[in-house]
């Protein structure tokens, strides 16, 4: 008896938040099943040579009462039974929308794609091994173009596994970036257990680095590892003339962010040179 009052209780304290979860929850599935996200494509730019190695494919969610930013919505994913199930969608999405782009006479044909992708997702029993293979294959993209990168909104609890998972992946011809380095624990344990081809620099680090000794130091300390690891650093959020140029000097692979170039539902390709004013 004793239970039940408890649990009718349990209900009572939170019938507000049950309730805003089921909505919530109702709305996921209505984004999912009408797709109903814009897709942008932002360059990633080689700070030696200016030129676009890839696009990073960005998947947002129309706004709405129940998710106001892009940042809720996903927050809210990370920490839902919907993570799997949304992945596949907006992958296909992504995949899709991509091929469906081109501009011609260019060779972005050739170019990376980064894929974002929850690290819970890959080590989940329900996932099947080979659909990424087999939407690739339906849209004439090779695997080595692919960049899966890995964004943590919930820790990886089983390290062991998840580490076969990515060479797993490897195997097949996909490389693997670690996204928003430098913003915690488990993104910089990430780094060493799963060695990632790239690693991206969050943009707190970057902002005003040029007049920020403490973040120029752990920038520093990045890009020594990544010599030592044989990985490449992709510094996100630039957005200045001056993030732009130190870094550059600082010998930063490359580079993402308004100054190089803004996210478009087109594929456009970005640019390094200094010379050129900066929109803000």
């Amino acid at each position: 008896m004793s239970s039940a009052i408890e649990f009718i209780h349990y209900l009572n304290e939170n019938q507000k938040t049950l309730y805003a979860d089921s909505q919530k929850d109702k709305e996921v599935k209505r984004l999912m099943t009408q797709e109903n996200f814009s897709t942008a494509f932002q360059p990633i730019v080689s700070l030696t040579e200016g030129q676009t190695i890839g696009f990073e494919v960005l998947n947002r969610p129309k706004s709405s009462i129940h998710f106001p930013t892009t940042e809720d919505f996903y927050s809210y994913i990370g920490k839902s039974n919907n993570v799997f199930q949304l992945e596949g969608v907006l992958r296909n999405l992504s995949l899709r929308r991509y091929a469906e782009q081109s501009i011609k006479g260019e060779d972005t044909e050739q170019g990376l794609i980064f894929l974002n992708i929850q690290p819970q997702v890959l080590t989940d029993p329900a996932y099947r091994s080979g659909t990424t293979l087999d939407l690739l294959k339906k849209y004439g993209i090779s695997p080595t173009r692919v960049v899966l990168e890995l964004t943590e909104k919930e820790a990886v609890s089983d390290y062991l596994s998840f580490e076969k998972t990515i060479d797993n992946y490897r195997k097949q011809g996909f490389r693997i970036a670690i996204d928003d380095a430098g913003t915690g624990y488990n993104s910089l344990k990430t780094i060493i257990s799963v060695k990632p081809e790239f690693i991206k620099l969050d943009k707190f680090l970057i902002r005003d680095i040029h007049r920020q000794p403490s973040q120029q130091q752990l920038v520093d300390l990045l890009l020594e590892f990544s010599v030592q690891a044989d990985t490449y650093i992709i510094a996100e959020g630039i957005e200045s003339s001056m993030e732009l140029q130190f870094l550059k000097k600082l010998g930063i692979h490359f580079g993402q962010g308004y100054a190089l170039g803004r996210p478009d539902a087109l594929l456009k390709k970005g640019t390094a040179n200094l010379h050129e004013p900066v929109q803000q």
